[in-house]
């Protein structure tokens, strides 16, 4: 069978490549077993071991940089500040980031399913996109298990879409994979751009990048000297407009949160085309099926999948109700006005156009000591990049 024949099957990728690598061993095997006059089936298979694509090549000279995201592989984010890490020539540059859009996944992780990690290209490092959430990515990255190293110098989260200010910081999945770094005792950094509908654009998050570089140096060259601060992590917020801020500012975090807005949907609880949008969701995950996956076993779950999408109300004998009742509600965030605050908050430094930087502690409250450590070390840090 030859590779041709099995992409016109509709195989999945993943399958296709697992039945062409065992072909290959095969016919090698056979070959082997000929010249030697002994027969190939008397020749055991290796197990076959997880391995990326694109081979790792450790500079040991060079600081080991993680980068992850909540936003997914294909964020102008994440593009912008990889090439940058990259272009810098100072570190070895590793990412590892959700397959899809976990903005808002909170601390979330994956707990007794199959977790995919898949490589891919970005800017010529090694990456990995993987089928869970921010933490997910960062605990897996951190434990040995995917890269030949368990302890980067620091961890970086972002660059998000969106503002985590305040109490967003609790929902948030790129605040969560700087936690998590922190939790398995990693420096880390969470980064997001204060994104807003109809003026920011893409490039936006290159200015960004430019904004937040220094910081990003002036960190690891104090974890390399450990007078970097050891019980917080730090969460940057960039402004609108970048490269027009008014400097950094070393904030608290604040309680705001924008306000929720449950709305009534009524007849379904999928939008319209939502049924449409997830068939084609399916169909990417059924090309991102893992090494034990079946084209068999790959359709039981598309058709599962399809009956737990559609929507039946439960009606008795002669479509009298059964007396239970369905409701269907949408969650939307409002922008309310903000009241005056302390000019030292995260949420009014950042609409004041500062880059407001705020350290996060483990502990549901911060330290008076841990705050003052850490706006002492961004004081000097700034101080010494100007």
């Amino acid at each position: 069978m030859t590779s041709t024949s099995m992409k016109n099957n509709m195989m999945p990728p993943g399958l296709v490549s697992n039945l062409q690598e065992v072909l290959l061993r095969k016919g090698a095997q056979q070959a082997g077993g000929e010249a030697e006059g002994n027969p190939s089936k008397d020749i055991a298979e290796p197990a076959a071991e997880p391995s990326s694509s694109t081979p790792e090549a450790i500079d040991s000279s060079k600081p080991i940089l993680l980068v992850t995201n909540s936003d997914g592989i294909e964020s102008p984010g994440l593009t912008f500040l990889v090439e940058a890490l990259v272009k810098e020539g100072l570190y070895n540059v590793y990412v590892c980031v959700p397959q899809s859009d976990k903005s808002v996944s909170g601390h979330s992780v994956t707990l007794g399913e199959t977790v995919e990690a898949k490589s891919c290209e970005i800017n010529g490092v090694t990456a990995f996109e993987v089928s869970g959430t921010p933490v997910d990515c960062v605990s897996l990255a951190l434990s040995g298990a995917l890269f030949s190293w368990s302890k980067p110098k620091l961890v970086i989260s972002g660059i998000n879409r969106g503002s985590s200010c305040g109490h967003h910081a609790f929902s948030s999945g790129v605040v969560a994979g700087a936690r998590e770094a922190l939790l398995c005792g990693v420096p880390s950094l969470s980064i997001s751009l204060n994104w807003k509908k109809d003026e920011s654009q893409d490039t936006d998050f290159k200015d960004a990048v430019t904004v937040c570089l220094p910081l990003i140096n002036a960190a690891i060259r104090d974890i390399e000297k450990e007078t970097f601060p050891k019980s917080c992590f730090l969460h940057i917020e960039i402004p609108t407009s970048p490269l027009n801020n008014k400097g950094f500012k070393s904030t608290k975090q604040s309680m705001w949160r924008s306000t929720p807005n449950w709305l009534a949907v009524s007849g379904s609880r999928y939008p319209s085309g939502h049924f449409l949008a997830n068939q084609q969701g399916l169909g990417i995950q059924l090309a991102q099926l893992g090494r034990d996956a079946s084209a068999a076993g790959a359709a039981r779950r598309l058709t599962t999948q399809k009956k737990n999408l559609e929507v039946v109300e439960s009606v008795g004998a002669a479509g009298k109700s059964s007396g239970k009742v369905k409701k269907y509600f949408r969650l939307e965030f409002l922008d309310k006005e903000h009241e005056d605050v302390d000019d030292d908050l995260d949420y009014k430094a950042l609409e004041s156009g500062f880059v407001a930087v705020t350290p996060l502690s483990i502990s549901p409250h911060i330290e008076t000591d841990i705050q003052t450590a850490a706006s002492d070390w961004i004081s000097a840090a700034l101080h010494s990049e100007q």
